[in-house]
């Protein structure tokens, strides 16, 4: 089965896999599993590291992507449908654009998304798949 990885997920699964729930953690060691890693998550972890909103324990963004198929995670790239159909998803409290994109992914291609954000959780009325 194929599964999305939040962003932070992603980097407790590199940096800190002590945070991984144990729900979380036997989905991601199953190999009969697909882990996808999306596109925005790299856009979104450039853009904080480069304000300084989050710092990467000696590594560099652009050199996320190389741990992230070291972990044995696949990229899921965004595609033209997944962003123009974007405006379906309905404003909630949760305004973080990354956050949103990754979960209209999620939505959009029918992947159970890991994350352990509460927020995400007011997505599921409109189809979300949340683990943890």
């Amino acid at each position: 089965m194929n599964y999305l990885v939040d962003t932070h997920v992603f980097l407790w699964i590199i940096f800190d896999s002590g945070q991984l729930s144990e729900n979380a953690c036997k989905i991601l060691i199953n190999t009969e599993n697909t882990i996808l890693v999306s596109l925005i998550t790299f856009w979104e972890i450039a853009l904080k590291f480069n304000i300084g909103k989050i710092s990467l324990k000696n590594v560099l963004p652009d050199e996320l992507p190389a741990y992230a198929e070291k972990a044995g995670l696949e990229i899921l790239n965004l595609n033209s449908i997944d962003v123009s159909s974007f405006y379906k998803l309905p404003e909630t409290k949760h305004k973080d654009p990354f956050d949103r994109l990754i979960i209209w992914q999620s939505i959009q291609n029918n992947i159970p998304l890991i994350s352990k954000d509460n927020k995400v959780s007011e997505y599921k009325s409109y189809g979300l798949q949340v683990i943890w």
